[in-house]
């Protein structure tokens, strides 16, 4: 799963600055709706992800079950948290 087809589908566009934010909210429902709809544990992590970079993830124990899945997204949160904070200090 990719990010740049993600963002196509579900924002119809390759960059997210020129999507409208009423767009950006359209597509984050449909993220989420897929989120609840799939079974396929590597497609949730990749949609969880997305829609955490987004600002709108469902909290981890509503959508991981599994204890590995989401000691593995809080490592993602950390990393992607981590890159924020060097972006704004750099």
């Amino acid at each position: 799963m990719q990010f740049d087809d993600q963002v196509r589908r579900y924002f119809g566009a390759d960059d997210l600055a020129a999507v409208s934010p009423e767009a950006i909210d359209a597509g984050i429902e449909r993220m989420r709706v897929d989120l609840g709809l799939s079974a396929d544990p590597t497609r949730r992590f990749a949609l969880w992800s997305l829609l955490y970079m987004l600002g709108s993830a469902p909290a981890l124990d509503v959508v991981f079950e599994d204890a590995g899945e989401r000691d593995a997204a809080r490592n993602f949160m950390d990393l992607i948290d981590r890159q924020g904070a060097i972006e704004e200090a750099g």
